[in-house]
């Protein structure tokens, strides 16, 4: 945990009641570009109804809540692994296969260097 993450948990002795995407990638120990697939997998809400591109706060008791059940934490990871296994493997195919048009031979082909 970096410094400045410390000190924000240690602040007055207790957590603002509403955190950041960022904040509550703190409390819970992943990154900020998790929270967005722990939203989407319906294991962490954002308080109110938070536009698609706005910024989402969440319930700092909500996240202290979660982080005490060991099943919760566990579904928390495994979310994470498969978001990140998932992205990580889309567009790794190889492209297509592409041959000539049918007729059509290329230069390098010895039947058109004959011809």
């Amino acid at each position: 945990m970096r410094e400045d993450q410390h000190q924000f948990l240690m602040l007055l002795g207790q957590l603002p009641a509403r955190l950041t995407a960022e904040q509550a990638a703190w409390v819970l120990n992943c990154q900020p570009h998790d929270i967005p697939a722990l939203v989407a997998a319906k294991l962490l809400k954002p308080l109110g109804n938070p536009p698609a591109n706005g910024i989402k706060y969440f319930a700092a008791v909500d996240l202290l809540e979660a982080s005490k059940d060991r099943q919760w934490l566990q579904r928390m990871s495994a979310t994470i692994y498969q978001h990140w296994h998932k992205k990580n493997t889309r567009g790794k195919l190889l492209p297509p296969i592409t041959f000539p048009p049918e007729g059509k031979v290329r230069d390098s082909d010895p039947v058109s260097a004959s011809g």
